[in-house]
């Protein structure tokens, strides 16, 4: 017996959804939906995000983007959490945005499984460079590259080279110290 088609959606078409609270995007036109962020989540990637905000403020054009958006008509929106790119010089879209070095995903139970499964071969398909799976309840980031091993676990340490050739080391256990447990 053949399986039905899976309808395929447009970024058209996930823009003209409206508001309700959920994250809503595509990978090669398959629609995924997630609940909004909860305040472990939050804390995590606004904790990143400074991090990496603070570490790149010498490297020029180089913008850290919470959340980001990786947008590529018709079928491709992707949100990630943290995304690490170079500030189009052309027009002030997503669309505009090449160079992308870094996407994180924090994950927690109702995301988990599209960001694993989906998500992290999207960025790496789409040019993403690194790719972070930062796991609420394992409390590790699983670190991905086009090429190489996917999630590679980081329990204590991760070092991320920069644009410029800096390298950011990151503290995984304190990342997680003081973060409320659940999504």
């Amino acid at each position: 017996m053949a399986m039905p088609a899976l309808r395929q959606f447009t970024v058209d078409e996930v823009d003209a959804f409206p508001d309700d609270g959920n994250r809503y995007e595509l990978l090669h036109g398959l629609l995924l939906v997630t609940p909004g962020p909860g305040l472990p989540h939050q804390t995590i990637a606004t904790h990143l995000s400074a991090t990496l905000v603070t570490f790149l403020q010498d490297e020029p054009g180089i913008t850290v983007w919470a959340p980001g958006e990786i947008r590529i008509r018709p079928g491709v929106l992707l949100e990630p959490d943290i995304l690490v790119g170079r500030l189009p010089t052309t027009a002030p879209r997503w669309e505009a945005v090449r160079d992308r070095w870094l996407a994180v995903e924090v994950s927690g139970t109702g995301s988990r499984i599209y960001d694993r499964e989906y998500k992290r071969d999207g960025y790496l398909e789409v040019g993403v460079v690194e790719v972070w799976l930062v796991d609420l309840d394992l409390e590790r980031v699983f670190v991905s590259h086009a090429g190489s091993p996917r999630d590679v676990p980081h329990v204590t340490d991760l070092t991320w080279r920069s644009p410029g050739g800096r390298d950011l080391k990151i503290d995984v256990a304190a990342l997680f110290r003081g973060v409320p447990k659940g999504d």
